[in-house]
């Protein structure tokens, strides 16, 4: 089975297995059953960024919400004198930051982490905003164009509908990684689609059917071609995983246990993307799912009874899973995010069962991003003016 769209990354071996930081109110025991323990801390979420590096995760998505919780940049650079093996995928909603100083703020994370920042390029609304999309998309695009000429360039000169900047000297954003780090994008409107097939290098996906996934990567391809661009593609998907099919569907069960509806809807809207068309796609899932939750063999949707965003999970045995995740890749996918309730008791099951049987990457260094050295940049080797 050969991918099925052209990517970047056609014979990269490995695939860079991702875990979660649960930093916006989002670990539970059961879904909708608070649990003190389990809260949104510096304490708990960084232990399950320790606790992935230690079971051989290569990344571990920091997400941005205004909940209850750990604000993303600062968690990350708190992240970096605890690890020294594992990427920090850092969610930026773009806009909330002055697009030069939030170049700096990368560059100083960047070397913080010598080459082990990516980005998730985020263009939700801000707390108590509610913008057009195409707004909101067209402010992403600037900031990215303006973190780009910041990474590769002497001086930003931008003129833009949101932004407007004039020989502004680059030397206080120039980043570890040569060409900065690694975007990643999650969307599905078409100016998602334009803003990703233009600039990012990782699609980002929720759980759908394989033959939705499969439209996705081809929607997003058709973009990336006018602009003479190949992309990678990854998943982002809850994890149930056992040592046998009957353990995982009993445990997803009982997750669901304790949930009501009502209360379900209020997770749900609490999230700044709680409108988005990707959530209405991931709820039209569950729509379509059987008695059971199930979309396709080993893909539950039960967790989008709770949660806005990702809301599916595959559950299974060792084997399915490992099969499941093998289809994905050779569809083209070479990244995958990967989450699961408790965060960290599950990390244990998917670093015991999963990740020995999975030959993994580091994107960044795979890109030729991460130098060997320290680079000659401002912050690293470079000479001080």
């Amino acid at each position: 089975m050969t991918s099925v769209v052209p990517i970047t990354s056609p014979d990269l071996q490995g695939a860079e297995v991702s875990w979660f930081a649960a930093l916006c109110a989002d670990d539970y025991r059961q879904l909708g059953v608070p649990d003190g323990t389990l809260r949104s801390s510096w304490s708990h979420c960084s232990t399950i960024v320790k606790q992935a590096e230690q079971h051989g995760f290569r990344n571990v998505l920091c997400p941005s919400s205004y909940q209850v919780g750990q604000d993303t940049l600062s968690f990350v650079a708190g992240c970096a004198p605890i690890t020294d093996r594992i990427n920090l995928l850092a969610a930026i909603r773009c806009g909330e930051m002055q697009p030069i100083m939030l170049a700096r703020t990368v560059a100083t994370l960047d070397h913080m982490l010598e080459g082990r920042l990516t980005l998730n390029v985020i263009s939700s609304d801000f707390p108590g905003e509610k913008a057009d999309s195409e707004h909101r998309y067209q402010r992403s695009r600037e900031v990215v164009e303006i973190l780009k000429q910041a990474w590769t360039q002497d001086h930003i000169n931008y003129q833009g509908e949101v932004y407007q900047f004039s020989d502004v000297s680059t030397e206080p954003a120039k980043p570890y990684q040569t060409g900065g780090p690694l975007l990643y994008f999650g969307g599905y409107s078409p100016s998602a689609l334009e803003l990703c097939g233009q600039h990012c290098d990782v699609y980002l996906m929720w759980p759908e059917t394989e033959t939705q996934l499969a439209e996705r990567m081809q929607a997003v391809n058709s973009v990336a071609e006018r602009y003479n661009r190949t992309l990678d593609y990854g998943l982002r998907v809850h994890m149930i995983v056992r040592e046998t099919e009957a353990e995982a569907r009993e445990y997803a069960d009982y997750l669901v246990a304790k949930l009501d509806d009502d209360q379900g809807e209020a997770i749900r809207k609490r999230a700044l993307d709680a409108t988005s068309l990707g959530v209405a796609r991931q709820s039209a899932a569950r729509d379509s799912a059987d008695d059971a939750g199930y979309t396709e063999p080993n893909l539950w949707t039960g967790v989008g009874r709770a949660r806005s965003g990702c809301g599916a999970a595959l559950v299974g045995s060792a084997d399915q899973i490992l099969e499941k995740l093998a289809r994905y890749r050779k569809m083209g996918m070479r990244s995958f995010i990967l989450s699961g309730y408790p965060h960290l008791e599950e990390a244990d099951y998917v670093g015991k069962l999963v990740i020995p049987e999975l030959e993994t990457c580091s994107l960044p260094h795979a890109y030729g991003r991460v130098p060997a050295n320290t680079p000659a940049t401002p912050l690293g080797l470079g000479e001080r003016r």
